[in-house]
């Protein structure tokens, strides 16, 4: 049986700016291919707002062509109107990938702060820096701005290789 990488995309849901981030698992390794970021005009209609992230999404991955997706669960303790901006959001978040026949797998936060940190309780900046360790070529990617949104979203897709159920092996 050969061993097949598997390639990854991890979202990082967000009105504002979503993060995302492409890694491949090959066996045990960790390859960190691609992460930015989506960002919507504060200033269009929630409608728009939506679109350009669903189209931003949509191209990320005709482009990558992602296996499988994992999305972070957003817990807000913001107002109920933020909160469900945030959930449409997420919404797209959940339907691009979906649409692309691609499993997606939600993580709570405090899963995706242990798995990568050790601490369900981490600071952004610690996570930022365990992704690093990770995904050495990150911070070497001359293009990539080292964003805490693509590390979240890179941070998603790393829990999602660790717990992952699928097996990777090629023929039977």
């Amino acid at each position: 049986m050969e061993c097949v990488a598997i390639r990854i995309i991890g979202i990082d849901p967000g009105l504002r700016i979503t993060g995302w981030g492409i890694i491949e698992l090959a066996g045990s390794r960790l390859i960190y291919v691609a992460s930015g970021t989506v960002r919507s005009n504060d200033k269009a209609p929630l409608a728009s707002r939506l679109r350009m992230l669903h189209e931003g999404l949509a191209e990320i991955v005709a482009s990558y062509r992602p296996d499988e997706a994992a999305i972070e669960e957003v817990f807000v303790n913001r107002d109920p109107q933020s909160a469900l901006k945030l959930g449409q959001a997420r919404g797209i978040a959940l339907v691009v990938p979906a649409l692309a026949s691609l499993p997606v797998v939600e993580y709570a936060a405090n899963l995706v702060k242990k798995t990568v940190v050790g601490a369900g309780h981490a600071e952004k900046t610690q996570v930022a820096m365990m992704v690093k360790v990770l995904l050495p070529k990150w911070q070497t990617d001359a293009a990539q701005k080292l964003s805490a949104d693509a590390a979240d979203a890179l941070a998603v897709a790393i829990t999602h290789a660790h717990h992952r159920r699928t097996p990777m092996v090629r023929g039977a």
